[in-house]
């Protein structure tokens, strides 16, 4: 029964998520504030149905195989970086994240940490509180007028350029992508034509091997000069030194970083940087998306994505299983199969419902290069034998019934 599945949530994710399971009569749950140790993990997780996670977990191949009756696993973030997403497509693991949840309050916070740096604020703010008066406009300019350039024009990208632009800003985007611009801004086809021209960059692109050391010193040197750099997207975009290089020679006059190559585990630990100490860099704690709006309606998206899978077999916002948009089960009784993407899987199937006399009353089916999903409503109840029977049909992965 679906109201005994087993949810574990870690890393303190947020009360919606609880309170969105248990209105649909998911109550089967246990949560944890932390993160769970390797060997913590790897004993539990055979048992676990329904997982969810933030970015400290790492589910890895070897993890995954473990998860003997894991249906789904729960990113209550952006990021799925720390799930290996091919194993969990081989084992039929639907993952499913929230892309869009956090957008607004990271390019909030762009916008914030951009008026603090064009304004100077940071040395004034310290100077201050060191008692000393330092009134004076030098170098500190509006933000109206200038040229924001963004690398990575997704969904924050896209959300920080309709912020910027209301605020008078002028928005040039690099994307490895041609994407459609909102607003009046303007896609420019190299990175050097961005950062030459920008008087703010701010990157938004994700953790991957193209975009490791993005920003170094060759592209550093190309950098409009007094141009301010952020970076709200992954920690090993920026070279952390080249970084440090560029402001020392005064190509860069401001630096806001909420990410970095090498994080503490936890609140307390030591965090160390070779940009500590400098007047005109931000640092903040990995917090771009870290408002409890957001994370209220990251774990309301998550809870519901996941709900509905489990509800009524539904895969919309899937990162494994092929995306199925279905109805609600009403007098039927639902099949769902996750196989092998092979000739003769349908055919097999509909042998046994044959076989059992059962009539397929509705049936969905969606596919990609791996995987076939296919969902089958039946006009009677389905006998755990003839679950039996789907599950021994060639190539099946799982096979479950609603």
């Amino acid at each position: 029964m679906l109201s005994s599945t087993k949810i574990v949530l870690l890393e303190n994710i947020h009360a919606s998520a609880v309170n969105y399971f248990k209105s649909v009569g998911l109550k089967n749950l246990e949560q944890h504030k932390k993160a769970l140790s390797v060997a913590e993990l790897s004993t539990k997780i055979s048992d676990i149905s329904v997982l969810g996670i933030r970015s400290k977990t790492e589910l890895t191949k070897n993890m995954l195989l473990k998860a003997n009756n894991l249906m789904t696993v729960g990113c209550f973030c952006i990021g799925t970086n720390q799930v290996d997403l091919s194993t969990a497509l081989k084992q039929g693991i639907a993952v499913f994240n929230a892309p869009y949840s956090n957008t607004r309050s990271v390019a909030e916070l762009v916008i914030g940490v951009s008026i603090m740096l064009i304004r100077r604020i940071p040395e004034k703010n310290n100077a201050a509180h060191s008692g000393v008066w330092l009134k004076e406009a030098t170098n500190s300019r509006e933000l109206r007028g200038k040229t924001l350039g963004i690398i990575g024009y997704g969904n924050i990208g896209m959300q920080l350029s309709i912020l910027a632009e209301s605020l008078g800003l002028k928005i040039l985007y690099y994307d490895i992508e041609t994407k459609l611009p909102i607003g009046n801004a303007i896609q420019v086809k190299t990175l050097t034509e961005l950062v030459s021209k920008s008087d703010l960059i701010s990157l938004h692109v994700p953790d991957n091997a193209s975009t490791k050391n993005l920003i170094q010193k060759n592209l550093l040197k190309k950098f409009k000069k007094g141009s301010i750099l952020i970076n709200y997207a992954r920690g090993e975009v920026v070279h952390i030194n080249d970084l440090k290089w560029a402001i020392d020679n005064e190509i860069i006059s401001g630096v806001a970083l909420d990410v970095y190559p090498i994080e503490p585990e936890k609140n307390g630990d030591p965090f160390l940087l070779p940009l500590q100490g400098y007047p005109n860099v931000i640092l903040t704690p990995h917090i771009g998306g870290s408002t409890e709006e957001a994370q209220a309606n990251i774990g309301e998206d998550v809870s519901k994505k996941i709900a509905n899978y489990l509800l009524t077999g539904s895969s919309i916002g899937c990162l494994t299983i092929p995306a199925l948009q279905l109805p609600n089960v009403a007098k039927q009784h639902r099949i769902c199969h996750i196989h092998h993407n092979k000739k003769g899987v349908l055919s097999s199937l509909n042998a046994v419902f044959s076989k059992n006399n059962l009539n397929i009353v509705a049936q969905y089916l969606k596919t990609n290069d791996t995987l076939g999903y296919v969902v089958l409503d039946v006009d009677k109840p389905i006998q755990s034998h003839i679950l039996n029977d789907i599950q021994k049909v060639p190539h099946t992965i799982k096979a479950r019934f609603i």
